[in-house]
């Protein structure tokens, strides 16, 4: 993963509620470990019709949300079964962060660790962001501040953990072998007294 600091970005609206896993990629493109592809299969049953050509009455699929790269998702966005290849169908497809007033829990988890940034907005902010597609947004995910673009700001909370991993660009595991160092002293000094 890359350090993530700041996104610049118009936004992509998906106002619809109740959003589940399924939804952002249905379980018959679930048959790979790799990230890599799953992008093409986000809300594959929306962005396409019955003879593979792209819907043009699906949202991300109108010309002004082509390259967004921040999704403003209706209520309780990925909810359902917990797999981990709906964040990476959206990392694949361009999406680096998704806003809603309420985003499922195993989801959040699952798109933080894998550097899909997701944040949880009050009502009236994510309203107001329902209101307003397509706008250009500046996130500063130190700061945790959405910037608009009459310079008002928005704030948002994330797990201080799941943050220094976004600005450090690692997960769990790179997070880990960053401090190898110290674990392997700390070993050697416990091996010493036992």
């Amino acid at each position: 993963m890359k350090p993530f600091t700041r996104l610049h970005s118009c936004t992509a609206v998906l106002a619809h509620e109740n959003i589940d896993t399924d939804r952002i990629i249905p379980a018959r493109f679930l048959t790979t470990t790799g990230r890599e592809g799953l992008g093409r299969h986000a809300f594959h049953d929306w962005r396409y019709q019955a003879d593979g050509s792209p819907d043009p009455d699906f949202p991300l699929n109108h010309p002004a949300a082509q390259g967004c790269e921040i999704l403003v998702a209706g209520r309780n966005f990925g909810c359902g079964s917990s797999r981990e290849h709906a964040p990476w169908a959206l990392l694949d497809y361009g999406i680096r962060a998704v806003l809603s007033s309420e985003i499922a829990d195993i989801f959040r988890s699952n798109a933080l660790r894998n550097g899909l940034l997701a944040v949880v907005l009050g009502e009236a902010e994510h309203r107001y962001l329902l209101k307003h597609p397509h706008i250009e947004l500046a996130i500063d995910i130190a700061a945790g501040t959405i910037e608009l673009p009459d310079g008002g700001r928005f704030r948002f909370e994330i797990d201080a953990f799941a943050r220094h991993c976004l600005l450090q660009g690692v997960d769990q595991l790179g997070f880990l072998q960053q401090h190898a160092p110290q674990i392997a002293a700390f070993e050697n000094q416990r091996g010493a007294h036992a």
